[in-house]
């Protein structure tokens, strides 16, 4: 089974004179919201995540959203023996999360990972289920604390590009 979370950062709060209703994409995906996240396979107690304290929370839901579409593209979807890749930078390091799906499973490891051990491994229907909710449960979350994000178009047009399945 698949969670994913998130912790938000004492250390870099958000600029308190932020307008949230008109705040553009970069102040979203880059300059907002940070803190740390995780992607755990509760099955095998086994966990990747952040620990940084400044990694834009709706940007990682927002790329790992994109990502996961962008491993369903090849047309016979999980009967593709051709492995595709994707990778998730963090634009503040060189460190990096690499994505490889085959048939319909999805192998996540990332840059810090300790040498020798091995990726998580998720199916991916399941993977983008549950990136989706993430993202919807944290733009819920982060509504809830900040005033006038719901009202934000591009929030609006993130949650409709990625809906929950």
């Amino acid at each position: 089974m698949l969670d994913i979370g998130y912790s938000l950062s004492r250390r870099f709060p958000d600029p308190p004179q932020t307008d949230y209703r008109t705040a553009d994409g970069r102040a979203l995906r880059h300059d907002l919201f940070c803190g740390d996240v995780y992607l755990a396979d509760t099955a095998a107690d086994r966990e990747l995540s952040t620990a940084w304290g400044w990694v834009p929370v709706l940007d990682f839901a927002w790329a790992l959203c994109d990502i996961v579409e962008r491993l369903d593209r090849d047309p016979r979807g999980s009967r593709a023996a051709e492995p595709q890749y994707a990778e998730l930078d963090f634009t503040e390091s060189s460190d990096r999360m690499l994505f490889m799906r085959r048939f319909g499973w999805v192998e996540v490891e990332a840059d810090w990972m300790p040498g020798g051990e091995p990726p998580l491994v998720f199916d991916h229907r399941e993977l983008r289920r549950e990136a989706r909710d993430f993202l919807h449960d944290l733009a819920a979350d982060l509504t809830d604390l900040h005033e006038g994000l719901g009202d934000n178009v591009l929030v609006w047009d993130l949650l409709a590009r990625f809906p929950r399945v």
